[in-house]
Parts: C-alpha cells; sequence; structure tokens
C-alpha cells in the first residue's frame, strides 16, 4: 500500500478525483456531479482548461442529432474510420464511442447547458474517402461570456496569442470569414475594427475581454457549469504520486503545489492530464522523426507526460499501436515582443490561393489544402531520414496583400511586425527569397512556374489541390475558378517556416472499453481510469475531422463518470464474494 509522505497539510475526502481539467476531465467531472457524487479536479498548470481552451473548439462526434437528421449511418462512419486505419483501427473501441455519442451529447446540451453549435458545412478531412460526410459529424460551441464564470472569470486558459487579431479570436465561422475580408470592403472593416476595439477596451479595464470563441467558449461553458455543480477545482496543483489500498486499488492521490497533501477518492481516480508531446525523453521513444529530442515543437498545454508518469508504477504503459503517433500540425516558431518563444499552428492558413509550401530544396511535396495531420503526414514522409523536419510557405505580394501567411496579417497591418520577429522573410525576387530561406533558387523558380501554370487554369495537375469540398472549405470561397488556386507572380516574396508539431498525442495509455488503465498483463488497474489525450487514441492513427481530439474527450470523459460508481460497486460486490467464500470454504464447492 503507497502511503503518504510526511510533511503533507492534511487529507480531503471525495468520491472522484480528477487530474487535468480539459474538455475530458471536466465532461467526467461534470457527469460525475450530476451522478450526485463530490468531485475534485486537480490542474497542475496556473489557468483551467488546458489545451482545449486554446484549441478551435470543434468536436468530432458522428451520430448526433444533426447527423442523424441528415442521413448519417452508422455503417458509413465505420467505412470512413477504417480507411483512415485499416490496420490499426480498435474496433472495440470505436464500437464504445459510436454507442455512446448520442447519450454524451444529450447530456452536455440538456443536463449540463454546453449550448451546441450544428454547423452547415465541417466536411471530413478526407472527403475522397468511402463513407465521408460533408456535414453532420463535427460540431462546434455557442460563444460565452466570460463573465457567466463569476469569480473565476481570469482561470480559464488564455488564449494562444499568436492565433488572434491583436487579442480578438474570430469565431470559426461566418466571423473569421468576415475577418479575412475586412481588408476588402468598408462594411467587413468596420466589423473588425468594432470586435478589436471592444477587446483592448475590456482588457484595458477588466484584464481580459469577456467574448470567449472556440475551444475557450467551450471550456468556459464547461467551467461553469462545474462551478454549478459544486465542483472544487485546484489550480497549481501537481498530482504526485497515486495512491492504493491493499487489494492494489487506487484509493487517492498525493498533490503538490498550492493544494498540498492527500486526496482520498471512495470510487476512483480520473488521469485526464495529457499527452506526452511535451516531453522530449518519450517523443525519442515514440516519434520516430525524433530520435533525439529536438526535432518537434508543440504548443500544446502541460503535455509532458504527467499522466504516463503517473500510472507507470502501477503497470501502465504506452499502447504505441495508432500508425501516426500523434496528431500531426506544421507549427511556425517564434520570438514574440519581449522576446518570449512563441507558436503559430498552420492549421488552415497555407489552403488558401497564392500560398504553397516547399521543401529544403524549393520544392513541393504535398497537397497544401489537406488537413493539418495529413498535410504532417506527408511532410515526414518527404523528410524521412533527414536531419530535421521542417519546410517553407510561400507567396507573392498579391496573397500577402489578401490573405497574410498566418500570424502574419495582411495589409494594412505592417510588415515590420512579423519581419522583426523572425516570422516573415521578405525579398524582391524569387532568387533572392531562395538565398535567404537557403533553398535551389532553380528549383524554387521551376516548383512556381509549374504551379502557376495549372492555377491560372484553376487546376493543380500534380497534388490535385482544390479539388474536393473540404479543401474548398479552408480556401476562399469567393475566389474563381478554384477557391484554392492562384498564380505565384507577382513580387515581393515571401516565405515562412514550419516546422512539424502536434494537437496531441495518439499513442497514450493502454485502455480497456471502459477506459480502465491497463496493466503489463492487460488487466484493468482497479479505480484508475484514462480519457483525452492521457489514453490511446480511438481513431488507431486517422484523423477524421474537426475535433478528432476533443470528441471522444468528451465522450469517453461522460462515459467515465457515469459508470465510475457502477465499477466501484462491482468491486465491492466481488470483495464481499470472496471474504465469504473465504470463511465458508464449503461454500464454493457446495
Amino acid at each position: 500500500m503507497s502511503t503518504p509522505r510526511a510533511g503533507t497539510t492534511g487529507t480531503i475526502h471525495t468520491d472522484v478525483l480528477v487530474i487535468g481539467s480539459g474538455a475530458a476531465g471536466i465532461a467526467a467531472a461534470l457527469k460525475a456531479a450530476h451522478q450526485g457524487h463530490s468531485v475534485v479536479v486537480v490542474e497542475k498548470e496556473k489557468y483551467l482548461g488546458g489545451t482545449s481552451a486554446i484549441s478551435g473548439g470543434w468536436a468530432w462526434v458522428p451520430g448526433n442529432k444533426q447527423g442523424v437528421a441528415q442521413g448519417d449511418t452508422r455503417a458509413e462512419v465505420e467505412t470512413y474510420l477504417r480507411h483512415l486505419a485499416p490496420d490499426t483501427l480498435n474496433d472495440e473501441m470505436v464500437a464504445t464511442f459510436l454507442d455512446e455519442v448520442p447519450e454524451a451529447m444529450r447530456f452536455l446540451e440538456e443536463d449540463a447547458g454546453i449550448a451546441v453549435k450544428y454547423a452547415d458545412k465541417a466536411p471530413d478531412y478526407q472527403m475522397d474517402a468511402p463513407g465521408a460526410r460533408e456535414s453532420g459529424r463535427a460540431v462546434t460551441f455557442e460563444a460565452a461570456d466570460g463573465r457567466m464564470l463569476g469569480k473565476d472569470r481570469l482561470r480559464v486558459q488564455p488564449y494562444l496569442m499568436s492565433y488572434t487579431v491583436y487579442g480578438y479570436m474570430p469565431e470559426i465561422g461566418k466571423d473569421i470569414a468576415t475577418f479575412l475580408t475586412a481588408n476588402q470592403n468598408v462594411r467587413d472593416f468596420l466589423y473588425a475594427t468594432r470586435k478589436v476595439t471592444r477587446t483592448w477596451i475590456e482588457t484595458l479595464l477588466f484584464k481580459r475581454s469577456f467574448t470567449r470563441t472556440n475551444g475557450n467558449a467551450l471550456m468556459t461553458r464547461m467551467i461553469t457549469a462545474a462551478r454549478e455543480a459544486g465542483i472544487r477545482m485546484w489550480t497549481s496543483t501537481r498530482a504526485a504520486e497515486l495512491l492504493t489500498g491493499p487489494d492494489g486499488v487506487v484509493t487517492g492521490v498525493r498533490l503538490e503545489g498550492e493544494h498540498r497533501g492527500v486526496v482520498e477518492a471512495r470510487l476512483g481516480v480520473v488521469v485526464a492530464a495529457g499527452g506526452f508531446s511535451g516531453n522530449a525523453e518519450l517523443r525519442k521513444k515514440y516519434f520516430p522523426h525524433d530520435p533525439h529530442g529536438d526535432n518537434h515543437t508543440t504548443p500544446t498545454i502541460g503535455h509532458q507526460g504527467e499522466s504516463y508518469r503517473l500510472a507507470q508504477p502501477l503497470g501502465g504503459h504506452i499502447d504505441a499501436a495508432p500508425h501516426q503517433p500523434a496528431s500531426w500540425g506544421p507549427v511556425t516558431v517564434f520570438q514574440g515582443m519581449r522576446g518570449q518563444k512563441r507558436w503559430f499552428p498552420h492549421l488552415r492558413a497555407f489552403g488558401l490561393p497564392g500560398l504553397i509550401a516547399v521543401d529544403r530544396e524549393g520544392i513541393r511535396f504535398a497537397n497544401e489544402s489537406l488537413s493539418y495531420h495529413d498535410y504532417g503526414v506527408e511532410m515526414l514522409k518527404n523528410d524521412a531520414g533527414r536531419e530535421k523536419t521542417f519546410g517553407w510557405i510561400v507567396a507573392d505580394h498579391k496573397a500577402m496583400h489578401k490573405y497574410g501567411i498566418g500570424y502574419a496579417k495582411p495589409w494594412p497591418f505592417p510588415q515590420a511586425l512579423f519581419t522583426s520577429s523572425g516570422y516573415l522573410t521578405r525579398a524582391a525576387t524569387v532568387a533572392e527569397l531562395a538565398q535567404k530561406i537557403g533553398v535551389p533558387a532553380a528549383n524554387l523558380q521551376r516548383t512556381l512556374d509549374e504551379f502557376n501554370e495549372g492555377a491560372a487554369r484553376g487546376v493543380d495537375p500534380k497534388f490535385h489541390r482544390g479539388s474536393n469540398k473540404f479543401h474548398h472549405f479552408k480556401g476562399d470561397m469567393t475566389h474563381t475558378p478554384n477557391p484554392n488556386l492562384a498564380p505565384i507572380d507577382k513580387g515581393p516574396y515571401y516565405a515562412v517556416k514550419i516546422e512539424m508539431g502536434d494537437l496531441g498525442s495518439y499513442a497514450g495509455l493502454a485502455v480497456n472499453t471502459r477506459n480502465e488503465v491497463l496493466d503489463e498483463r492487460g488487466h484493468g488497474v482497479p479505480g484508475l481510469y484514462a480519457v483525452g489525450t492521457a489514453a490511446v487514441s480511438v481513431f488507431g492513427g486517422g484523423y477524421p475531422g474537426y475535433g478528432a481530439n476533443i470528441g471522444p474527450a468528451l465522450v469517453f470523459g461522460h462515459m467515465v463518470g457515469r459508470d465510475i460508481a457502477g465499477h466501484a460497486a462491482e468491486r465491492t460486490r466481488a470483495a464481499s464474494t470472496g471474504a465469504s467464500r473465504r470463511r465458508h470454504p464449503a461454500a464454493a464447492t457446495a
């Protein structure tokens, strides 16, 4: 039996302890609290919400009421998922996930009061695959007013600032589409100006703006619901060690930090502390492209392998079955205005007309309108065996003026803001740009000539960019003849470096269909659960669509919160039966 170490400040008793305050952890906490259980959530970071709070805030949940109304079928979903991971899909986990979606979504909307937004369009990421759908599987969440959090208004993880427009985070959908055209007509410019100005005023007066969008809206709503349910949420508090009883059942956790001490959890412990993409030692072992721990960067919050560290002494181990060990995303790393390290994940930007990506040889190697995950897979293939994984987004003056490149905003924002930080490289000619970024000038010019010839006609013979509805969704739907293609032929020219990043690991703690952590013998560790990116991905290394991390996090978190008391009762009955038989041996043979 593990016992508390000397120097702790006391013992707290609760029914359920949740480690981690992202979508998975709060979903588990909310459902457990609605079942009548007392719940404590501990978060090692300063803020609540984790990576979920800086995400796009989508959830891929096929079988939701919109999809059902549109005629989506389970057979189509299974066909699509099997196409993405034919050899590594866990059929049992997929079946459990799909079984649970309807109830989990009903609970979130009706019982927890989380306002879901059903988008008109949210295409699956591989629209050419069998079973793909244009809508009905991915949902997002209504914008929230931070004042609903009361005194906890400033406790939610702030946005990834490089992803905002000077503090304002455009909401996915019409809002962000209007921002993209703010430099093209007066009405949209005034709209964007009002949003940004209001953000500045509220930040100046109240330390943070009230409007919360995307993943921040989701977590603002979930944390508000958790407050209303009486859930205790402790930040700057690290789970140092899992505690077990003499029968091996996990009974609680020893904590360090602001709430140093011991929490005893009568029903069990839920680990939702994220994955391991921020841990160089684990990346060396599980990310083939990063054998030395220096060829990967992550914008995720707190994904340092805490979930594995906690479970490993009890036999918990990483299930590396997914054919991709993480959900990939190209990232630019640069310096902020005060010299701090900053990240910009390129989740959409370089599927726009007039932008392409090239490798160190100045050659295109993939369709830039693929999803960030699928493009990352191609990037890893292209650089396999090379010392580093990187490439360059390239654009001309027309695209830079109209769209910008990711963090580098378009006219009328001054380019010096982005060149001075090292984010953006500018050159008068293609040859000069090639020299500045270190690629062969002849190759880069040949690549542009080849691309431009097709782009002028609205086609991409090499990679078929702009050939399906998902590509178009990432592009500029007002641009013709192809929303994703335009020639790159007007100087000056620009480049932004991209490296390999992620949105969370897909390899994770091995779990069964109850989300119990498995030991090395394949047995569930009693009283211990893992959800979210702490656990192995349900999709076997495929990335089906918007919210492929948050969808399972919400669904499996809900399931664990619902079932945890029943599992504890099973253990009690089993222990009682075993004790009875030990006292009365004849009963076993009667």
